[in-house]
């Protein structure tokens, strides 16, 4: 190991406040402290890794990586871990798909997760849910940090580069290639330092017990139900004005849809939005003419090419009464725009409270949507509680999910948003 990489294992305080770094250039964190394990494809070396985390100490750095864009599903291809007393791990969740013992080992301790939103579900679709945890994004969040990228937080707080070009990689191959774990395992090398540097900066900013609640909410949150509709986060849909032209880009989403769950690809892979457009646009009637379209090139087989003309044909023949609506009916309010025409009085009340929420935000150094969410402003705007009383205004921000540390900072000034449109 060279000098370096000997000095990038040993941790250095953190700045004294949230701003950027001032000090001398990082240190390029070049490899894991212990060198880069080998990963973990068996039962037999899982139960033995998972005896050495359950024996040791403090919190667990936590990360996945998945293939997204490559797979279909957002399932997790490697599993990191690290823990003192116990050092790192790479699992690979392909042959060892089962991970609910070594959940179940460290559900008593508390994770510590990067973005832990976009890890969680495929960490719990593998087994591993956490009892506890701290998200080290979130927590530059609140603390005020302008940039919240691992890299970006590590540079900053603990003054060390980590090494950056596979974020974006397929992780589905296998065998992995070397310098792809070792960037893996970097992830977790240094993320409980980084953790208790932000828990020090939180507490010295009266915000630790603000994050607690996050990321207590964040554990305790159940699966996201499905998207109904799917189809319609098609990608270029504001192009598509008829219904029968509707039907045709559901019939091709579905078709692409299950195309894709059984090749284990990315379904832009199969057939491109754009493509699912353009077919609805023209609706073709014959494989030439389908052929002829931008994404249905040379290259595509007849035999895919007749499937996909197989869905254009059963959206032209529905039923009127079967063919979808032009757009969904939303489940809230309207679009912002549209208020000072259907309801001048809430638009003034959105007026004020969008002001006095993003002034509040700004005194406490955080971003506005972690303060309040937009949606949860818009709500209470719209149909704001009979009464209009702190009391009413608390109990409605606790039934559209705002956390206790919120209600307390945005009661008051909310109140007096929605005075001003009486």
């Amino acid at each position: 190991m060279t000098e370096a990489q000997q000095t990038a294992a040993v941790p250095v305080p953190p700045p004294p406040s949230a701003g950027g770094p001032t000090g001398p250039a990082p240190i390029p964190l070049l490899s894991p402290r212990e060198g880069v394990p080998p990963v973990i494809a068996d039962l037999e070396a899982l139960t033995e890794r998972i005896e050495a985390f359950a024996g040791g100490a403090g919190p667990v750095a936590v990360d996945a990586e998945r293939a997204s864009g490559y797979r279909y599903g957002q399932r997790a291809y490697l599993v990191q871990l690290r823990r003192e007393g116990a050092g790192t791990a790479l699992i690979d969740p392909v042959a060892c798909p089962d991970l609910s013992a070594l959940g179940e080992a460290l559900a008593p301790h508390e994770w510590v997760l990067h973005a832990a939103g976009q890890d969680l579900p495929c960490l719990r679709e593998a087994g591993m849910v956490p009892g506890r945890l701290f998200d080290t994004e979130l927590a530059g969040r609140l603390a005020g940090f302008a940039r919240v990228g691992l890299g970006v937080m590590v540079e900053t707080v603990l003054g060390y580069s980590l090494e950056k070009g596979h974020s974006a990689a397929d992780w589905s191959t296998r065998p992995l290639p070397e310098p792809w774990l070792r960037y893996a395992a970097l992830d977790v090398e240094l993320l409980v330092e980084l953790r208790d540097a932000l828990e020090e900066e939180l507490r010295e900013q009266g915000k630790l017990e603000w994050a607690m609640e996050e990321f207590a909410a964040i554990a305790t949150a159940p699966p996201a139900p499905p998207r109904q509709d799917p189809w319609r986060r098609t990608s270029g849909m504001h192009k598509v004005r008829r219904r029968r032209q509707l039907a045709a880009v559901r019939e091709l989403w579905w078709a692409r849809d299950g195309m894709a769950r059984e090749r284990d690809l990315s379904p832009g892979k199969v057939l491109s939005d754009a493509a699912i457009v353009a077919a609805a646009q023209a609706m073709p009637r014959d494989l030439r003419a389908l052929a002829a379209l931008p994404g249905f090139g040379p290259r595509m087989g007849r035999r895919r090419l007749q499937q996909w003309l197989a869905a254009v044909e059963r959206a032209a023949e529905l039923p009127e009464s079967d063919l979808p609506q032009p757009g969904r009916q939303p489940s809230g309010p309207p679009p912002p725009r549209a208020w000072a025409e259907k309801d001048p009085a809430a638009a003034a009340r959105l007026t004020a409270a969008r002001t006095a929420v993003t002034a509040r935000a700004e005194e406490l150094n955080l971003p506005q949507e972690n303060l309040l969410t937009p949606d949860t402003v818009r709500r209470l705007c719209w149909e704001p509680p009979t009464g209009g009383g702190e009391e009413e205004i608390r109990a409605a921000l606790r039934g559209l999910g705002a956390r206790e540390w919120q209600i307390e900072q945005t009661t008051d000034l909310l109140a007096r948003a929605l005075a001003a449109g009486d």
